[in-house]
């Protein structure tokens, strides 16, 4: 009986009592098969990203031919939302320079000048807030280290590199919505970003009787589509908001917020996607409801 034969067989029969167990001895069989399965796997989805689905898989028979798919669609362009992408052939620290941390702009860069910004805290709060940016620097400080990454970050060709990691400070989040008293009703917080864009609303009557502001306009079938500027907006709940590691960031890797990263203050939420550190923040706003944003979906 041959090593990998006897192997088999004291697999095969497992110790006494203990179903499907694998005696000592026989892990090596097991390493080796895992090995040989796992650079296969690799070597195969390696294949399936590079040259596509047809050359990925083999064919059954040593006389079969493989002919790569004559219809196949080419490859998705870049999203005109990804302004810049982390090169990882250029990394060489820790913490991703602010200049090589990815930039995704749903509505543009707004321009914000730091004497003429506010951030307000409204809605379901007994005490309104407007803030400076000096006053939110005259509160407690704090850094933390977050690796914060794209939820479109696919691995496709065109987004590979929609991660970074960075040092972010400013003040925590939740004893400022403390000070502000969220009221009992309150159960989600709004995040409220300057910049904005033009949304349409298709054939709703409903929303353009409602008296929105906004360019009606016939649609193909004889209906009204209704075009309204909207602001960037994301939301979580009371909960999630009054972690302790949330921050109003003004800092990233000990230096002011670059205005592309969303000076001069944005939201930081360890454990969110990058999409939900709401960027250029200008109001916070405590609902009784869930909030229903299009950046919700």
């Amino acid at each position: 009986m041959n090593e990998i034969d006897s192997e088999t067989k004291r697999e095969d029969a497992g110790p006494a009592g203990v179903p499907g167990g694998f005696p000592a001895g026989t892990h090596d069989l097991s390493r080796r098969t895992f090995l040989k399965g796992a650079g296969s796997t690799l070597a195969g989805l390696t294949v399936l990203q590079v040259a596509g689905p047809a050359e990925a898989f083999p064919g059954g028979r040593g006389e079969d031919e493989v002919i790569p798919w004559l219809d196949r669609p080419a490859p998705n362009p870049v999203p005109n939302v990804i302004v810049r992408q982390l090169e990882w052939e250029q990394l060489d620290s820790w913490l991703t320079p602010p200049e090589q941390f990815f930039v995704i702009s749903h509505y543009g860069h707004p321009d914000i000048t730091e004497q003429d910004w506010r951030l307000g805290v409204r809605g379901l709060v007994s005490q309104p807030q407007s803030l400076t940016l000096a006053d939110l620097k005259s509160r407690a400080r704090r850094e933390v280290e977050f690796t914060m990454e794209c939820s479109g970050n696919t691995g496709l060709p065109f987004f590979i590199g929609g991660v970074g990691n960075a040092r972010w400070a400013g003040t925590p989040l939740a004893p400022l919505l403390e000070r502000a008293g969220v009221l009992e009703q309150g159960v989600e917080v709004v995040f409220w970003g300057a910049d904005s864009g033009e949304v349409t609303i298709r054939d709703n009557p409903g929303v353009i009787a409602a008296g929105e502001s906004g360019r009606v306009v016939p649609d193909s079938t004889g209906g009204l589509d209704l075009t309204i500027t909207e602001h960037f907006a994301r939301s979580m709940s009371l909960d999630d908001a009054l972690n302790p590691d949330n921050l109003l960031c003004y800092e990233m890797n000990g230096r002011p917020l670059p205005q592309e990263h969303g000076f001069p203050v944005r939201l930081i939420a360890p454990g969110w996607y990058g999409i939900a550190n709401v960027k250029w923040l200008t109001r916070i706003e405590v609902l009784d409801s869930r909030f229903q944003g299009r950046f919700m979906a």
